[in-house]
C-alpha cells in the first residue's frame, strides 16, 4: 500500500477549506499579513497538492493597510463551487472586512471583491439551499441570508448554535446538506492545545441544531500525539463515496512545552458515518492511499533563477508588493528588491520569501549588495527574526527577539556577489526537558561549496509559543537600504 506523510500541505498553511468538482479537489488557506493572499491548491487524490495561484493577487482585491500587524490581515476563507462558479469568502480584518470573490477557473484570475458590510464576524461560510437561498454562517456561531452577487444582507443576523457548553471560541463554521440533515461543523476550544472539531445537525440550514453526543468528534488535546492543536476542519466526499476531513494542526518539537515553528499546517484524515454522525479518525502520520490510484507527485520547484517576468505563486511579501520595490525586469535574471524601510522590524520592510515547509531544511541565495544592504532572513514576525545581511564588503548576522536587537557576528568578504545560507537543523546541545525545537545556522557558502556558519541560534525564539500569533516561519530575501539583487534562491529539505 502506498504511504505518504501528513501534513499533506506542510508549513504555514492554516484554516484549510476544500471543495470537489468532478475528480478535482481545490483547497485554500489563510494568509494573514502576506501578499498575495489566500493560496489556492489543486489535487486529484487529496494527498498530492500543487499551488495553482492565490485568490487575492491584485492590490485592488487585497488592501492591507500599512499598519496591518503581524498575524493581522486575511483570516479563514471558505471555498465552494455552486452554479458553475467557484466562490470564496474571507475576512480581511484590518481592511475591507468580509469580502467575496468568484471565478470559473480557480487558478485565476478571481473577480474584484464584493464587500459584505452586514457580515460582522470572522470565519465566514457559504451554503445554498435547494431554492438557491445563500446562507452566510460565521464565528460565534451566527448566520444571515445574503445576496452573494451584491453582498447585501437580507435579514438580521441570528445566533444558531453556541457549540459545546463551556468550550471557548466557537468558530470556523461550515454548513452542509448531507442526506436528510443539515450539518454544522465548527472548531472550538481555542486554536491552541485545546482545539477541537464538533458538529451538530438540524432539519434546515438554520436549525434547530442538536449536537452530536460524541462531541468533540476530533481533538488531540491531553494526548501525546505528535500532531496537536487539531481543529478548523472542512469535510469533503470523494468520487468513490468515502468521506475525508482536512484540518489544521501543528507539530511541536523539543522539550516542554513543545515549540511549533512551521505554523499551523494542513492535515488529512478519514471520516466514517455511524447512526447519522461522522466518526473522525485520529490524524494519521502516514497516509494510506485513499482507495483510488494516487497521482504521481508534481515536481517541487526548489530553485528559482528569477528568469520569468512574474514571481511564482509560492512567493509572498509583507503587506504589499509594489513594482518599484520588487521586480525581475530591472536586471533580467535577477530579483531586485528596493528598500522601503530601514529594518525588518518595521511594518514597511521589503521582504519576499516562501514558507518553511520542512522541520530540517536549508535556504541559499546569491546576493549582490553593491547598491544597498540586504540578504536572507528567517522570519516569524516583525519582532522575531534572524537575518544574515551583506553590505560594504561585510556579512553580518543579526537577531531580533521581542524587545532585544543584536548583531551576533560580522565577517569581511571579497568584493562582488556572495552566496548566503541558512540551515535549520537539530537543536544544539544535549536533550532535556528544556531543549528547543531546532537550531538556525546563518553563514556564507564558500567558493568550493562548503558552509561556514557565522552563528548558530536557538530556534525556539522563532516559535509561536514564544512569539504568539497565528503564522509560521517564512524564509526569504530582504533589502534594508538601496537596491539588492538576487541571482537565484534555492530551498530544499535537509536529510
Amino acid at each position: 500500500m502506498t504511504s505518504l506523510t501528513n501534513p499533506v500541505i506542510p508549513g504555514f498553511h492554516p484554516d484549510p477549506t476544500i471543495c470537489r468538482v468532478g475528480d478535482d479537489y481545490y483547497l485554500a488557506c489563510s494568509s494573514f499579513e502576506y501578499f498575495p493572499g489566500v493560496p489556492v491548491f489543486h489535487s486529484r487524490d487529496l494527498v498530492h497538492w500543487t499551488q495553482i495561484g492565490n485568490a487575492l493577487d491584485r492590490p485592488g482585491q487585497l488592501r492591507l493597510p500599512p499598519g496591518t500587524p503581524s498575524s493581522g490581515g486575511v483570516y479563514a476563507p471558505t471555498l465552494r463551487h455552486h452554479d458553475g462558479r467557484f466562490w470564496l469568502i474571507v475576512t480581511n480584518v484590518q481592511g475591507d472586512g468580509n469580502l467575496l470573490v468568484t471565478t470559473t477557473d480557480p487558478a485565476g484570475p478571481w473577480s474584484d471583491p464584493v464587500l459584505l458590510p452586514g457580515v460582522r464576524g470572522i470565519d465566514p461560510d457559504l451554503a445554498w439551499d435547494a431554492d438557491g437561498t445563500c446562507f452566510c454562517t460565521y464565528a460565534g456561531v451566527w448566520q444571515v441570508r445574503i445576496d452573494p452577487h451584491t453582498g447585501r444582507t437580507l435579514e438580521t443576523p441570528r445566533r444558531i448554535w453556541s457549540g459545546t457548553p463551556g468550550a471557548q471560541a466557537p468558530e470556523a463554521p461550515h454548513l452542509y446538506r448531507i442526506g436528510d440533515y443539515w450539518y454544522l461543523l465548527i472548531a472550538e476550544g481555542g486554536t491552541e492545545r485545546g482545539h477541537a472539531v464538533s458538529i451538530a445537525r438540524g432539519p434546515t440550514p438554520s436549525g434547530p441544531f442538536e449536537p452530536c453526543p460524541a462531541n468533540p468528534i476530533l481533538t488531540h488535546r491531553g494526548t501525546h500525539h505528535p500532531v496537536q492543536n487539531t481543529g478548523h476542519g472542512d469535510l469533503v466526499q470523494a468520487p468513490d463515496g468515502s468521506w475525508h476531513l482536512v484540518l489544521l494542526g501543528v507539530r511541536p518539537q523539543g522539550g516542554t512545552p513543545g515549540w511549533h515553528v512551521l505554523g499551523r499546517e494542513t492535515f488529512l484524515t478519514r471520516v466514517r458515518w455511524a447512526e447519522g454522525w461522522p466518526v473522525v479518525d485520529e490524524v494519521p502520520l502516514d497516509l494510506p492511499a485513499p482507495g483510488w490510484p494516487l497521482q504521481p507527485p508534481a515536481p517541487v520547484a526548489t530553485r528559482d533563477d528569477f528568469d520569468l517576468a512574474e514571481l511564482g505563486p509560492q512567493w509572498i511579501s509583507l503587506r504589499c508588493r509594489p513594482p518599484e520595490s520588487s521586480t525581475t525586469t530591472h536586471r533580467p535574471g535577477w530579483l531586485s528588491l528596493s528598500a522601503r524601510g530601514p529594518s525588518l522590524d518595521g511594518l514597511d520592510a521589503t521582504f519576499t520569501g516562501r514558507r518553511q515547509q520542512h522541520v530540517r531544511c536549508r535556504a541559499r541565495a546569491r546576493v549582490d549588495a553593491a547598491d544597498g544592504h540586504g540578504g536572507l532572513a528567517v522570519r516569524l514576525d516583525d519582532r522575531h527574526h534572524y537575518a544574515i545581511g551583506h553590505a560594504a564588503g561585510q556579512v553580518s548576522v543579526s537577531a531580533r527577539i521581542g524587545p532585544l536587537r543584536t548583531v551576533v557576528a560580522v565577517r569581511s568578504v571579497p568584493p562582488g556577489p556572495v552566496v548566503l545560507r541558512i540551515e535549520v537543523g537539530d537543536a544544539d546541545g544535549p536533550a532535556d526537558a528544556r531543549t528547543g525545537p531546532d537550531s538556525v545556522a546563518l553563514g556564507v557558502e564558500e567558493p568550493d561549496g562548503t558552509f561556514t556558519a557565522l552563528a548558530t541560534l536557538d530556534g525556539r525564539y522563532l516559535s509561536t509559543e514564544v512569539a504568539g500569533g497565528f503564522t509560521g516561519r517564512v524564509l526569504g530575501m530582504y533589502a534594508l537600504t538601496g537596491t539588492v539583487h538576487f541571482d537565484w534562491f534555492d530551498y530544499e529539505p535537509a536529510a
